[in-house]
């Protein structure tokens, strides 16, 4: 299973030869949730689980090894997805890495903070060697575990890797009364062109985790056959913000909510000074003092990005309606006990619609 924070397991994780740096032009989406039997027998003996596959054909299993083998939850601790994510918050391990920022100035004179791995250049890496663009989730950045491990992998596979922290995360500059959002792919589409022109001969690769991966997706739909990334790869994806809502404000999952919400207010408060004298719509104290995710959007975001309410904002930020407008080679990952992005909110229909079309033909 996926944790909140987006961390991959290591049953699941990325396979980085899965892209060749030629890929052809086609495109797959490839949902994967892991479920468990929850009766008590099972746990005291052992683990019972299964894959459903969407959007792929069994010819696509066959480059997964990993697929084909029985999953095995993390002892103790994997019966529950709750213990397995608060745990690994607490204990997982971060990689020591020397990163590089680099700033970029954006349309509307904001500014992106790019993290570069420091010597990539040195270890005389060939000029076309793939880059791969990391999206962390919600508030995170560069420093957080899950990117560090992921960018670690990648860079021993020798892949350049950059980390794109979204405005205000992972201590990026905030330099306008605008953060980021759901809905918002400027950033990330002035990234990959930034990222193209420096390494014109390398493919270009991207992953994103939660509000990451809807942000990606959303991209990969708005650009469709001209999108400049040659494949991309979507973890735990709330896909329908709408159903992700709902499902944060119930039970243990509103301990989540309330973290996320304090690690939003912490970032706005240090820049809470852009802020000042903002009139409208704007509830400045509501975001400033956000119990929860929703009263920040309600206060700062969906006002700060032109919609109406904040359920105008959930609904029409969802990548779940972008996903039929994909043409780049996706791979989507999602745990079906995944707290934070519900199984039901995948957009199934969506995904066979697309893969039934002629000219689409999934590959791995």
């Amino acid at each position: 299973m996926l944790s909140a924070s987006g961390s991959l397991p290591p049953h699941l994780s990325f396979p980085f030869t899965t892209f060749s740096s030629s890929p052809t032009r086609t495109q797959f989406s490839l949902h994967v949730m892991t479920t468990e039997d929850p009766t008590p027998a099972s746990h005291a003996n052992k683990k019972s689980s299964s894959l459903e596959i969407i959007g792929a054909r069994e010819s696509v299993l066959t480059r997964f090894g990993s697929l084909n083998r029985p999953y095995r939850p993390f002892p103790i601790l994997g019966w529950n997805p709750h213990v397995e994510t608060i745990f690994a918050s607490f204990f997982r391990s971060t990689p020591e890495v020397t990163l590089r920022r680099e700033c970029l100035r954006t349309r509307d004179d904001g500014a992106i903070a790019l993290d570069w791995v420091s010597g990539d250049d040195d270890r005389h890496l060939p000029f076309h060697s793939p880059v791969l663009i990391l999206l962390p989730g919600l508030t995170g950045g560069s420093g957080d575990s899950y990117v560090r491990h992921m960018l670690v992998r990648a860079r021993s596979s020798g892949w350049r890797v950059v980390v794109f922290n979204s405005r205000g995360c992972g201590d990026s500059p905030v330099t306008t009364p605008q953060f980021y959002s759901a809905s918002f792919t400027e950033d990330l589409s002035q990234v990959v062109k930034h990222v193209g022109t420096r390494y014109p001969k390398s493919n270009l690769y991207a992953i994103g985790w939660s509000l990451g991966a809807n942000i990606l997706v959303r991209y990969l739909g708005q650009e469709s056959l001209n999108c400049p990334l040659s494949g991309a790869v979507s973890l735990c994806n709330p896909f329908n913000l709408v159903i992700a809502d709902e499902d944060f404000h119930k039970g243990f999952n509103n301990i989540y909510d309330k973290a996320l919400a304090r690690a939003l207010c912490k970032i706005f408060k240090k820049h809470a000074l852009l802020f000042e004298g903002m009139t409208g719509e704007y509830n400045i104290p509501m975001a400033n003092n956000a119990k929860s995710v929703r009263e920040f959007d309600e206060g700062l975001t969906r006002v700060s990005f032109g919609f109406k309410s904040v359920d105008d904002y959930y609904f029409n930020s969802s990548s779940s309606d972008s996903i039929k407008h994909v043409r780049t080679p996706l791979l989507c990952i999602q745990a079906a006990t995944d707290p934070i992005a519900p199984s039901r909110g995948i957009p199934r229909e969506e995904i066979k619609i697309t893969m039934d079309m002629d000219f689409l033909l999934p590959i791995i």
